[in-house]
């Protein structure tokens, strides 16, 4: 009688695997625990790839228009402190749940990338009042969150501000106004059409 043929490797570890053993459970769950890290540390790499500068301004539109403007003479670009806000410091939360919303959220600019809704200047500055109210219209609900990672009116020294800021900032506070209130343009132009409501 023949000898039966010896079972290959994978033969051999899917018999262990499938074993009601110790052994087992302890490789599933270590290869569990393995798998698990290699696909959250993949995971959060492309997201914090996708949370830099150079990944934003990597296409012609925004490199083009929005880019351009910020980096000319804005005071998130340039300061007397050389301490720049970027591209995600103010378009991405930093907390996770509130940075994967807006992470799905961006699928729609992408739409707008791939389908050429905004490809050249003139097709940019059509959309631009849209795609700006929609951003405010985000950072008014969401309290400005992204602008109070470095600002927030309890930590603001009041008596150093100009008289007029200093009004402001009181009555923001007094009457629960959110950063984008006041500030829109800080960081791009207003949009050529904005209503004056929205100045």
């Amino acid at each position: 009688m023949a000898d039966s043929p010896t079972p290959g490797f994978f033969a051999r570890c899917w018999r262990t695997i499938k074993s009601p053993s110790r052994l087992s459970l302890g490789t599933l769950l270590l290869g569990g625990i393995v798998t698990g890290v290699i696909l959250w540390g993949g995971f959060n790499t492309v997201v914090e790839m996708t949370n830099k500068e150079s990944f934003c301004i990597s296409c012609h539109e925004m490199k083009d228009n929005v880019y351009k403007e910020y980096s000319e003479n804005t005071i998130h670009y340039t300061n007397r402190t050389g301490v720049r806000a970027t591209c995600p410091d103010c378009h991405v939360p930093k907390e996770w749940g509130p940075k994967m919303l807006r992470k799905i959220q961006a699928s729609r600019e992408l739409y707008g990338k791939v389908m050429g809704t905004v490809d050249t200047r003139e097709k940019f500055e059509e959309h631009r009042l849209t795609m700006a109210q929609r951003e405010w219209a985000r950072m008014k609900a969401n309290d400005s969150l992204e602008c109070r990672n470095c600002h927030t009116l309890g930590s603001m020294d009041k008596e150093k501000q100009k008289p007029r800021a200093k009004k402001s900032h009181e009555l923001a506070a007094k009457n629960n106004e959110t950063c984008i209130d006041c500030h829109k343009g800080i960081a791009h132009h207003k949009p050529k059409n904005m209503p004056e409501d929205e100045e």
